[in-house]
């Protein structure tokens, strides 16, 4: 049986601020999703990953949505070469609104 290739997770140092801004009770939730998500397939696209028509915030090429009604938004970069996913911002959505470290985020 073939074995599944484990990707690192590299966090931006920024993403701290973005989870102190998320009520503290969603950390364990957020912590266990990245790591389950997105450590063996994070290209693997589903309803709630996918890739992004244009570059997201910081410059994240995929999406990951989860949480209570699909709240919150980690948005990341997939380098396949040296198995590395970089988490470069965790945001929520509220109702059409994102906000990343307590602000809008807008294009």
């Amino acid at each position: 049986m073939a074995r599944r290739r484990k990707y690192e997770l590299v966090f931006a140092p920024e993403t701290l601020q973005h989870l102190d801004k998320i009520e503290t009770k969603y950390h364990g939730l957020i912590e266990r999703t990245i790591d389950e998500q997105l450590t063996y397939s994070p290209q693997r696209v589903s309803r709630n990953r996918k890739p992004l028509d244009e570059p997201g915030p910081y410059g994240a090429t995929w999406q990951l949505r989860f949480g209570p009604q699909n709240c919150f938004r980690v948005f990341y970069e997939v380098s396949a070469a040296v198995l590395e996913v970089h988490v470069l911002a965790i945001g929520e959505k509220v109702r059409e609104k994102l906000f990343i470290s307590g602000k809008e985020y807008t294009e």
